[in-house]
């Protein structure tokens, strides 16, 4: 399967539903998630519905010849100049954080007629503050993962082996160029290392004008670490302390924002039920790569649970739904997932064949007492059972939409 593309075809399917529309459509998420790639996708889609190449204008900012254009004012001159008059003229702009006051550029092309705009960005501070605000109510946001499941699996023919294909999705990586590179580990460890390195050192030291890079990495691991349980910055500055690593709370604070902005890092915020209230203490967090988790922790990075539940959370993520870590009285539940229609709640486990734990997983969703979905998921191959309204399905075959 070496240099076979993936179709990311639930990301195009979004591109293609905007289509036309007068807003900017934005692409985010963490580096080498498929990005550039997608957005080839797209323009081979524009071209076989009849697009001519001169309709389309395509800069990828990390390219060296191009660089120029980061140039705002050269840049909007030769959007204008490209531009065909009297059609649609399709414009992709590739890793524009590297344009200075690139938002004006956008923001006087956007007024432009028949220009049909389309960025990507590695970071979250694309959208932040003062930048959100100017272009507010004129963009849509499409936020990229990695491969979901479904994609590698259908991409490795691995549908019909899902236990074999999960443990080869955790074991390696979900960076679509992984695939590439399955059954190398080596080269697959230098890939990763590259892209930690690129995420965390090159663009968010240096961004963000971190002077201790490898009190950042410290916080990093940590947080690798401790995917799934409750956190504090004030825990981890306490942790990070005690064995030896001095870090006050508000650097850690810093510092956790910083991996967020670049998507390596996810928050999932505490909520509670019985009040429909937002906590604002002990978050969890998730990676956006269990292979990357793997890269920084070797042999500590085999916790099965707490990886099902980050794959689970990320997936929850792509499907559209804001996700927070519920309470249920005194209980947790592991995900409350809401999107416009409905809310649903999830609990995560390895297995639930241990009649004790069962019950236990059970009792958070026992506690609620409205109407919406609620589920176990579980690796266990047993068949599907039903709790008085709790579903317990298979979480890999939920992963692959088979479980509705």
């Amino acid at each position: 399967m070496t240099g076979k593309r993936i179709e990311r075809t639930e990301y195009l399917n979004r591109l293609i539903a905007w289509r036309d529309k007068r807003l900017i459509k934005i692409i985010t998420g963490i580096r080498r998630c498929g990005k550039s790639t997608l957005m080839e996708i797209y323009q081979d889609y524009l071209r076989g519905q009849g697009v001519q190449e001169s309709q389309i204008i395509s800069i990828n900012f990390e390219d060296f010849d191009l660089r120029s254009l980061r140039d705002p004012n050269r840049l909007h001159a030769y959007v204008k100049e490209q531009a065909v008059h009297g059609k649609m003229t399709y414009v992709f702009l590739d890793e524009i954080q590297h344009v200075k006051d690139w938002q004006d550029v956008i923001d006087s092309l956007y007024i432009k007629e028949n220009l049909d705009l389309y960025i990507t960005g590695s970071n979250a501070y694309l959208l932040s503050g003062e930048i959100a605000t100017l272009i507010s109510g004129r963009y849509v946001e499409i936020r990229m993962l990695p491969l979901s499941f479904r994609e590698y699996v259908t991409a490795t023919d691995a549908m019909d082996r899902l236990s074999q294909g999960y443990l080869d999705y955790i074991e390696n990586s979900s960076f679509p160029y992984a695939l590439e590179l399955r059954g190398h580990v080596r080269e697959l460890y230098d890939y990763l290392e590259g892209v930690y390195h690129t995420v965390v050192v090159k663009d968010l030291a240096a961004r963000k004008k971190i002077p201790d890079v490898m009190m950042l990495e410290s916080v990093a691991r940590f947080i690798f670490d401790n995917i799934g349980s409750s956190l504090s910055t004030k825990r981890i500055a306490d942790t990070m302390t005690s064995s030896g690593r001095k870090i006050d709370v508000k650097t850690v604070e810093r510092y956790v924002d910083a991996l967020m902005e670049s998507f390596i890092v996810y928050q999932a915020k505490r909520y509670n039920i019985k009040g429909k209230q937002y906590l604002k203490t002990l978050e969890k967090y998730y990676v956006v790569d269990i292979g990357l988790r793997r890269l920084l922790l070797g042999s500590r990075s085999t916790d099965v649970g707490h990886i099902l539940e980050n794959v689970v959370y990320l997936e929850l993520i792509r499907r559209g739904y804001e996700v927070y870590v519920g309470k249920a009285e005194e209980l947790e539940v592991d995900f409350v997932a809401m999107d416009r229609r409905r809310t649903t709640y999830f609990q995560v486990a390895a297995s639930v064949r241990d009649e004790q734990t069962l019950r236990r997983e059970l009792s958070s969703l026992q506690k609620i007492n409205d109407h919406y979905p609620k589920y176990i998921l579980t690796l266990d191959e047993d068949p599907e059972a039903d709790y008085e309204g709790i579903r317990r399905v298979n979480a890999l075959e939920w992963l692959v939409g088979k479980v509705e």
